[in-house]
């Protein structure tokens, strides 16, 4: 499938929310001072990434559905492209890294899902991907970097516009760009004085690095307790769709995401996975006052030993 590098409109952003209206959740956003949370956790597979996954898929010629599908994933969009594909009646293959959280990988598996491991960065698991789809015949769903996922993506940011018609500024977290990029581009299309504030591990900042550089980069290496958030590489779509929407990308310490993680557990009573607070920590961080700041908390998948770790640490 070749890869469209034009830009995401209004109307397919708001032609794939009419697609993933009943498999989606319209989440709610709930106001805990001093900020709005977007609570993507809530999604029946625990992440935002259900939106882009289902409405790709969805798409696809009866043969490619008929053949199968397969994608490369930390976790999340790997559980959404087996919840989709369950959905559809399909078969699906998701390789993941050798280092996958266990919740993860039992969320795929829970969703019909047949699960293949494959190193440990996502460059590892992509070349493996493209060789079993071409062995197997199978459709890739792409984690983030595919105009369908995008605008998949981007129903959650016209959400926002609508439950928060005050909104000024939007946090939100960045790993491969998927979110940011349609949240941008829902946003900036529709109410272009609206802040998007993208959000990365300060060791894994491919974005910031590649705008920096004004062309998307390779990082030789991530680490974060963020794994939803380790890309080396932004996509070339996203990264376009970042120069073009996105006003700011900062960076987090591990630190702050686990800060976070506690906030959100003690004020809010969210289970947030770190990759999910990222945003929330920048937010916090920044002391932004005003009921227009919201801040998308992107997933809850998170090992109990761990979620403890964070919050009684």
């Amino acid at each position: 499938m070749t890869l469209d590098l034009s830009l995401v409109s209004l109307d397919e952003i708001t032609a794939a929310a009419e697609r993933i209206r009943g498999v989606a959740l319209r989440t709610p956003l709930t106001e805990v001072a001093p900020i709005s949370l977007k609570c993507e956790h809530l999604q029946p597979m625990g992440a935002f990434k259900i939106r882009g996954a289902y409405n790709m898929i969805a798409q696809l010629s009866r043969d490619a559905r008929a053949a199968g599908v397969i994608t490369y994933s930390s976790g999340n969009h790997g559980q959404a492209v087996a919840l989709a594909a369950q959905r559809l009646g399909i078969s699906s293959v998701v390789v993941m890294p050798e280092t996958a959280p266990r919740v993860k990988v039992e969320g795929v598996r829970r969703f019909g899902g047949d699960v293949i491991f494959a190193g440990t960065t996502s460059l590892d698991r992509k070349a493996r991907a493209e060789a079993e789809a071409g062995a197997r015949g199978l459709t890739i769903v792409p984690p983030f970097d595919h105009p369908w996922i995008i605008a998949g993506a981007g129903t959650c940011g016209l959400e926002i516009l609508e439950q928060c018609p005050a909104v000024s500024v939007v946090y939100v977290p960045v790993g491969g760009g998927g979110l940011i990029s349609g949240v941008a581009t829902a946003i900036k299309r529709t109410r272009s004085e609206v802040r998007v504030i993208g959000v990365e591990p300060a060791n894994a900042a491919k974005m910031s690095a590649s705008r920096a550089a004004g062309h998307p980069i390779t990082l030789d290496r991530t680490s974060s307790i963020a794994d939803g958030l380790l890309p080396l590489r932004p996509g070339d779509l996203t990264f376009a769709h970042a120069q073009r929407f996105v006003d700011d990308i900062v960076t987090v310490t591990d630190e702050e995401i686990t800060g976070a993680v506690k906030w959100l557990f003690r004020e809010a009573s969210v289970r947030a996975e770190p990759s999910g607070a990222a945003s929330v920590a920048a937010a916090l961080r920044d002391g932004l006052i005003g009921r227009g700041i919201v801040a998308i908390v992107s997933g809850g998948n998170v090992e109990q030993e761990d979620f403890v770790r964070y919050v009684e640490g």
